[in-house]
């Protein structure tokens, strides 16, 4: 199955379970470094790639930000989040789109290089050609404002021990290599488990700059681990994960023209 159908599938098998992922511990501490990449957002406007139940979605709308747009190509997904802004009373603070986020979206009611933050968190680990991350990195910058901010987790290291079995809230079940990247299964160890296939080329987990700078994104660096609270109180805890990370949150700015 091709990927984009696959990470449909996947997803939408998972969307009423997705939310317990926050409580893992790399739940967790995703959501702490993202909001910390954030920061401050009062009055912001911001554009959510494969933002799925709109988890960062909220936690950006906490941290000020005016209105969250969000795309995601699961509609399973789209519905829990939907639901959830609902059951909040919130109306359209955050607004849904149901599109394949590798692809141009010029068909959406999108605000075109006008958003102040444009996040994409593991958009990039459901790239398996250099076509389909360049389509991403596209609407990335596409849609930013100059000068505006991306946020977004990226796979640091598909075999980090830390993914062998489920203290950290995650696994992997099998790794393979192809040509410019791997592919694998993973695990989250939510109730019930979620499962689905992912693919991340080296240029991404490697860490390398290279795409960004590409088209236009400046400014790269990747959130200290130790700047979370849940590392902080319990470094022993995280030490495992910390020698080889297995997932790393990137900020960068768009370059002024």
């Amino acid at each position: 199955m091709p990927i984009p159908e696959q990470v449909k599938t996947d997803y939408d098998n998972s969307a009423v379970t997705y939310n317990d992922y926050s409580s893992l511990p790399s739940g967790q501490l995703e959501s702490q470094l993202i909001k910390i990449a954030l920061g401050d957002c009062a009055g912001l406007t911001i554009l959510d790639l494969g933002g799925g139940t709109g988890v960062h979605a909220r936690e950006a709308i906490d941290l000020g930000a005016v209105t969250v747009d969000l795309v995601d190509i699961s509609p399973g997904m789209l519905k829990i989040g939907q639901e959830i802004e609902k059951s909040l009373g919130r109306g359209n603070t955050i607004r849904f789109f149901e599109a394949d986020v590798s692809k141009p979206l010029s068909h959406l009611l999108l605000r075109e290089n006008d958003y102040d933050v444009v996040m994409g968190n593991w958009i990039f680990s459901f790239a398996d050609s250099m076509e389909v991350l360049e389509g991403m990195f596209r609407n990335v910058v596409g849609y930013l404002k100059l000068g505006g901010r991306f946020v977004g987790v990226r796979d640091a290291d598909p075999r980090s021990p830390a993914l062998e079995n489920d203290k950290y809230g995650g696994t992997c079940k099998w790794v393979k290599d192809f040509p410019g990247g791997v592919k694998y299964l993973c695990v989250l160890h939510c109730t019930p488990p979620i499962e689905f296939e992912g693919a991340s080329l080296e240029v991404i987990f490697s860490g390398s700059t290279e795409l960004h700078e590409k088209f236009g994104l400046t400014d790269v660096e990747v959130v200290p681990y130790e700047s979370a609270e849940v590392v902080q109180k319990d470094p022993e805890f995280w030490k495992l994960f910390l020698e080889r990370p297995s997932l790393a949150v990137v900020k960068a700015v768009k370059k002024m023209e």
